[in-house]
């Protein structure tokens, strides 16, 4: 086990895409962990004589308009932005995983009634699902955490069924089951291992559609509450003043920009390093 995660890791780290977007992204889960210590000033702190300052050297990338140092409210924007999309992918991803590998396992009417609820969400945009759920729960990271999680559930329920689909009539699993394992244990330990590769792939480039959509729901005032940053938040308060602080705006959204295009590049090499046959065929080849 131990050596197929190390092939994993020469592999995703071979290209320079899955070096430099890993670089990036690292950096950035570092800045929003470590936000704290890293920020030169609270990131609630407010100095109207100095509001909607340029960048200068006591504060790098300006002040907004209550006078609060840009640069720090990005680093904490980093921390909430991040957090609220790797936890609501994360439990959207094991939800799914579930209910997948449920559904296409017994079929019948568990996977009609599975099937049925998953392609209705699918139906809608991931943004209007997400604007009726925080209608209905209150704005709030909380609320947005849920709407976001609910709003991606239905593409990682329909991945692992197709999965477990086609591997549950593989001859290993007849095998399994004529040795006595129970449904529980094929599940568990043979068919969902074997069906987490692209789940795991759509989980990594779903974190980053997370990311902008959180930032849309605070751009419409309905995730991070003041004063807690976020980057939609920041350039919800910044389109009003473009043309007199154009860098309140324009940073948060450079920030949210890098980290999604990293953590997209990152997703094509781990697709990539995923590809066992591919890269067995491409060695093969004089």
């Amino acid at each position: 086990m131990r050596e197929k995660r190390s092939n994993l890791a020469a592999r995703l780290f071979r290209s320079g895409k899955g070096r430099a977007a890993g670089l990036v992204i690292a950096l950035f889960v570092l800045i929003g962990i470590a936000a704290p210590l890293l920020s030169p000033y609270p990131y609630q702190e407010q100095h109207l004589a100095i509001a909607n300052k340029p960048p200068s050297t006591a504060h790098w990338l300006g002040t907004d308009e209550f006078g609060r140092d840009v640069a720090t409210r990005i680093m904490w924007g980093a921390r909430t932005s991040l957090s609220v999309a790797v936890t609501s992918i994360a439990v959207s991803v094991l939800v799914g995983i579930a209910l997948g590998a449920v559904a296409a396992y017994y079929g019948g009417w568990t996977d009609w009634l599975i099937t049925a609820a998953a392609d209705l969400s699918w139906s809608f945009p991931e943004i209007l699902i997400a604007l009726l759920l925080v209608a209905i729960a209150g704005a709030g990271l909380g609320s947005v955490m849920i709407a976001v999680a609910v709003a991606y559930l239905a593409q990682f329920i329909r991945l692992m069924r197709g999965q477990i689909i086609s591997l549950k009539g593989e001859t290993f699993v007849e095998a399994t089951r004529s040795l006595g394992a129970t449904d529980r244990e094929i599940l568990q330990r043979h068919l969902i291992p074997n069906a987490l590769s692209p789940v795991i792939v759509a989980g990594m480039l779903a974190t980053g559609d997370a990311i902008v959509l959180e930032a849309t729901l605070s751009f419409f005032g309905l995730g991070a509450q003041p004063p807690t940053p976020s980057w939609g938040s920041m350039m919800n308060a910044g389109t009003g003043l473009m043309f007199l602080a154009p860098w309140i705006f324009i940073f948060p959204g450079l920030a949210m920009a890098i980290t999604v295009v990293s953590i997209n590049l990152f997703g094509d090499a781990l697709i990539a390093a995923l590809d066992i046959r591919r890269q067995d065929l491409a060695a093969r080849v004089p």
